[in-house]
């Protein structure tokens, strides 16, 4: 260890966490940085011609849970190499379903639907929040959308005691024993002052004398006493909640722990430690300022994308059409003009023929990190790890390989990141034995047994798509999928310096490994 080594990464990277119970939150949380940062907004629906200018730093959103952020070099032209980082801001979770109103033996409880592939029994017995984004229809008639997040406990899934034999096995079924309750029938009545026929009338009355709606009401779905938490949050009227996509999350926050401060213990790491090392990896290849892109012939960006823990197949997924369609409009853009070009030399080369195929040799000239968190070793099943492929925690970010291309890591890519690592600003915390004190940061590299399965990222799809070079990395954690992982505090920040070098460096390195 070079000194004492500093927690303060780490501590922000808790703070982004306890920030983001949700991929709208995560996406807010990336905008409020890198707006900090000097980052623009821009949206996909307008033109960029006139908005976008070498030397820029800007952002645009989609569904307001996909984020793409980049910076343009100064000495950009059409058809130069991009240096992307790709990770994505959802995680396994529970979420309401539309109809969600239940009660059984005298309880309150929520229906919900299982999202992704979560470790679902380690979401028993555990304190539950409600977080997300609710459709409001405001005073002049418009419809919003408001984040809300409800940070007291409402929920609980209860587990089954071990004298009715709920111990080993651990079964259960997800629509019949994963409904959470939020309360209890007698204490609603109380709160409300009326008894059930009563409050049976009154709905009955109400929806009768309401005006046609195509659907059921938010009140008439949901547990009335829940609309009224979320309006509250939301800072509306119960009746101008339209509708809203919430889900389940523990209330309780990301921590730093470990007998030495080494680990991170939250919900999430998957996958918003990557997304938290891309939005701080561009934001510090940028803290020197305007000289940071005066020599800089690409473009640095970040894509983090919603929905790939089911697959990425939708309108802000990695398989959607966003980040072609965003390096499609970048590739052509025109580079600055010297002082000695006529303005009709600026217009060729803004618009002639030569930049048909801009579009093209941007991808051809561009690498895809996809950033997707890894496996540490689990001392508890240390068997289940290749042999020679056990990666550590707080030793430097994973490098992912599969031969059946689940990742699409090859050996050039894994040639070029490792040169980004050597010249990598070196981490306050170096493990034992260490060569990389005075500069570097560590990498490993991980096989997954070839008796077990292996799972997959955004990287191979994207790697198809666009035809871009790419290479799968994360940083290592244990109980990927479960409510509570854990992670090391300075493996955040190997990951933030490993993506600022490869921002900074890629444009040199790029021509240098060459394989066509």
């Amino acid at each position: 260890m070079a000194g004492k080594a500093s927690l303060k990464r780490a501590e922000d990277f808790v703070e982004f966490l306890n920030a983001s119970p949700t991929p709208f939150h995560a996406v807010r949380s990336a905008k409020q940085r890198l707006e900090k940062a000097g980052f623009k907004q821009i949206k996909e629906r307008d033109s960029w011609t006139s908005t976008l200018q070498p030397g820029g730093k800007y952002y645009l959103t989609r569904n307001a849970s996909t984020v793409v952020a980049f910076a343009i070099g100064s000495q950009w032209k059409p058809g130069n190499p991009v240096a992307m980082v790709g990770a994505h801001t959802d995680s396994p979770c529970l979420r309401i379903k539309p109809v969600s109103k239940r009660t059984a033996d005298g309880f309150m409880q929520v229906g919900v639907e299982t999202y992704g592939g979560g470790m679902w029994h380690t979401w028993f017995d555990r304190d539950l929040g409600v977080a997300g984004r609710v459709m409001v229809k405001t005073s002049n008639g418009d419809m919003e959308q408001r984040l809300v997040r409800i940070s007291r406990p409402v929920c609980r899934i209860p587990n089954l005691a071990v004298h009715f034999g709920g111990s080993v096995p651990f079964e259960f079924n997800k629509e019949a024993q994963l409904f959470p309750i939020t309360g209890l029938v007698s204490a609603e009545l109380n709160r409300t002052g009326k008894t059930a026929e009563e409050t049976k009338k009154a709905e009955v009355e109400a929806e009768k004398a309401a005006s046609f709606e195509p659907l059921k009401t938010p009140k008439q779905r949901h547990h009335p006493y829940l609309i009224t938490l979320i309006a509250e949050e939301a800072g509306c009227k119960e009746d101008e909640i339209l509708d809203f996509e919430l889900v389940l999350y523990d209330t309780q926050p990301a921590c730093i722990g470990g007998l030495n401060n080494e680990f991170v213990f939250s919900a999430r790491l998957d996958n918003l430690g990557m997304t938290y090392c891309a939005v701080e990896g561009i934001i510090q290849s940028l803290s020197s300022g305007p000289s940071a892109l005066k020599n800089d012939s690409t473009i640095r960006l970040i894509a983090c994308f919603d929905h790939e823990e089911i697959g990425s197949t939708s309108a802000q997924g990695a398989d959607s059409n966003m980040l072609p369609a965003v390096l499609r409009r970048l590739s052509c853009l025109p580079s600055t003009p010297s002082s000695s070009d006529s303005d009709k030399s600026y217009d060729k080369m803004s618009t002639g023929d030569e930049n048909s195929t801009a579009f093209e040799q941007t991808l051809a000239t561009s690498l895809l990190v996809s950033a997707d968190m890894a496996h540490s070793v689990n001392p508890n099943y240390g068997g289940k790890y290749e042999s020679e492929h056990r990666p550590e925690m707080n030793a430097g970010t994973v490098i992912k390989i599969n031969a059946n291309v689940r990742y699409a890591t090859n050996a050039p890519g894994v040639v070029l990141l490792a040169e980004c690592a050597k010249r990598a600003k070196a981490a306050t915390y170096q493990p034992p034995g260490s060569k990389s004190a005075s500069g570097g940061v560590p990498l490993q590299m991980f096989v997954v047994r070839n008796d077990s399965a292996c799972g997959s990222t955004i990287g191979p799809m994207l790697s198809a798509k666009l035809g871009a070079r790419t290479i799968d990395v994360g940083n290592p954690q244990l109980a990927m999928h479960s409510i509570r992982e854990t992670g090391g505090c300075y493996d955040v920040e190997h990951g933030v310096n490993l993506f600022d070098a490869f921002f900074e460096h890629y444009g040199e390195l790029e021509s240098k490994v060459m394989v066509d």
